[in-house]
C-alpha cells in the first residue's frame, strides 16, 4: 500500500523548551485504520496535528501525498486531512447544521456541483435531513460530535482525523461512533483515531501506535500490542476490560487474544458444537 502521510525524523519543541515528538519516523498507508495510544502527555495529539500542518516540525519532514507540510498552506493540506476535535464546541460555530456542511467545501472554493454532490453525501450518511435548518447547539452532544464528524466528511478528505471520538459518549454514542468509524473507511477515507477508548480499538483490531515520552514505542495489530504486558505497562494502558476477562477464563485458548465479547462468544459456540461432535460435555469436560 502507498504511504499517503510520511514522517522522517519528526521532532516537535514547543516554545517553553517541551520536546513533545522526538524524532518519530511513521507512515500511514491508503486504506488503512490506524489508532494513536499513548497517556496524557505522550505525544499522540502533537504527532498527529503535524498530520495537516497544524503543526510544523521542528527538524525533519512531513510528507503529505508527497507535499512537504513546511512548504504548503495548511488550508491545502486540510483539504487532504479533515481533522474533527475532540469538543465538537470548538469546531462548530454556524446557526445551522446545513451551513455548517457547506462550510468546509465552499472556504476551499470547490465548484458548486462539486460542493452539492460531497454534501449530499455526508447528509445521507449521518442521517440529516431532518435536522439541516437545527441550530447544531440545541442538539446533544452525540449529534453535536456527529455534525463535525459530517462538515469534515463533506470536504472529502484522503484522510480523517478523530481526536477522541468516544469522549462524552454513552454506550449508544459509543457503538455509533465504531459504526462511523467502519462507514468512513469503507467510503475510502484512511482513519487515525487519538483515543484512550481501548474497547474502541479492541472492536476495530486496527493497527495501533503507541506513543510514551515523545517517542514511537510500537506500531503493531491491536491484538498484539495488547497481550504485551510489559509495553502497556511502560505506555500507562491498560488493555479492553474484555481481554484481561478473558485471560482469567480457563476453557479459552490461551494462544488466542480475545478483545470482543463476540469473540469470547464465538469460541464457547465453536467448542459446543466440536463438543457435541466428539460427544462431549462442554460444561463437565466428560463424554456422554
Amino acid at each position: 500500500m502507498k504511504a499517503f502521510i510520511k514522517l522522517e525524523d519528526v521532532t516537535h519543541v514547543y516554545s517553553n523548551g517541551v520536546a513533545a515528538v522526538q524524532n518519530v519516523n511513521l507512515e500511514i498507508k491508503e486504506g488503512e485504520i490506524v489508532a494513536i495510544l499513548g497517556s496524557n502527555g505522550s505525544g499522540k495529539t502533537t504527532l498527529v496535528k503535524h498530520f495537516n500542518g497544524l503543526l510544523k516540525p521542528t527538524s525533519g519532514r512531513v510528507l503529505v501525498n508527497g507535499m512537504d507540510t513546511r512548504k504548503e498552506k495548511i488550508a491545502k493540506i486540510s483539504s487532504l486531512v479533515g481533522y474533527v476535535f475532540q469538543n465538537p464546541n470548538h469546531q462548530i460555530f454556524l446557526p445551522t447544521v446545513r451551513e455548517e456542511l457547506y462550510y468546509g467545501c465552499k472556504n476551499l472554493k470547490m465548484p458548486r456541483e462539486e460542493v452539492e454532490k460531497r454534501v449530499r453525501k455526508a447528509i445521507e450518511i449521518f442521517e440529516l435531513d431532518g435536522l439541516l435548518d437545527t441550530n447544531p447547539f440545541d442538539l446533544n452532544y452525540s449529534k453535536r460530535k456527529e455534525i463535525a464528524m459530517a462538515s469534515i466528511m463533506a470536504i472529502s478528505p484522503d484522510v480523517i482525523v478523530l481526536d477522541e471520538p468516544t469522549t462524552g459518549q454513552d454506550h449508544r454514542g459509543c457503538k455509533r461512533v465504531l459504526d462511523l468509524v467502519r462507514l468512513l473507511h469503507s467510503h475510502g477515507h484512511i482513519v487515525v483515531l487519538i483515543t484512550h477508548d481501548m474497547q474502541l480499538v479492541g472492536e476495530l483490531n486496527c493497527r495501533v501506535v503507541v506513543m510514551n515520552r515523545g517517542k514511537v514505542i510500537a506500531d503493531n495489530q491491536a491484538d498484539m500490542v495488547f497481550t504485551n504486558h510489559e509495553l502497556m505497562e511502560i505506555a500507562g494502558l491498560q488493555p479492553p476490560q474484555v481481554t484481561e476477562l478473558a485471560s482469567n477464563l480457563p476453557y479459552l485458548n490461551k494462544e488466542k487474544t480475545y478483545l470482543t465479547i463476540d469473540s469470547i462468544i464465538q469460541w464457547f459456540k465453536n467448542k459446543k458444537k466440536n463438543s457435541r461432535v466428539e460427544g462431549v460435555n462442554i460444561a463437565t469436560g466428560t463424554r456422554s
